[in-house]
């Protein structure tokens, strides 16, 4: 194509010279009628022929650009193939994932359902365990001291026993 453009330009600019010649633009004097006739005739040849090689010229363009809109069009219909097979990958990755994703999230409400009837009886079992162990606590207390007073009382009784032992056997003595 390269090559063939600075030919039909030479061919073009020889044409345009022949046609200005015997358009009477540039024009030998001493020329014939029957020269001028043939000429006339080269140059409507010269014209047609001209006329034919840019059709030619127009016609291989516009194949041309027909094959590469075809072959971009070729391009492009592959491209949209290839993302409708990428659109279709990325649906069923996305389904299978949010299935199982809606499936996870009712487990959790569900759990979170029976979570909070068994937070609040954890919360009154503590209650319930907190005053038992404050009961247990104070009667724990209570034995405490209630033995203290056992054991002083028992030291007491073992004392005025003894005390009482003393005096019995002093009187013993006495009366032996």
């Amino acid at each position: 194509m390269t090559t063939q453009k600075p030919i039909l330009e030479q061919q073009k600019s020889q044409m345009q010279i022949r046609m200005m010649k015997n358009s009477g633009v540039i024009s030998n004097y001493n020329e014939s009628p029957l020269l001028r006739d043939d000429k006339d005739e080269e140059m409507s040849r010269s014209a047609l022929a001209m006329f034919r090689a840019k059709e030619e010229e127009i016609e291989k363009k516009k194949m041309e650009v027909r094959d590469k809109v075809h072959a971009h069009l070729g391009r492009v219909e592959e491209a949209t193939k290839r993302l409708a097979e990428i659109r279709e990958e990325l649906e069923a990755l996305t389904d299978p994932t949010g299935k199982e994703v809606s499936m996870v999230r009712k487990r959790i409400d569900t759990v979170n359902r029976e979570l909070k009837p068994l937070g609040l009886n954890c919360q009154k079992k503590e209650r319930e365990y907190k005053e038992a162990l404050e009961a247990f606590n104070e009667k724990n207390k209570e034995k405490a001291q209630l033995v203290s007073k056992l054991v002083e009382l028992v030291s007491e009784s073992e004392k005025l026993r003894m005390k009482k032992l003393d005096e019995l056997s002093k009187n013993v003595e006495i009366l032996s």
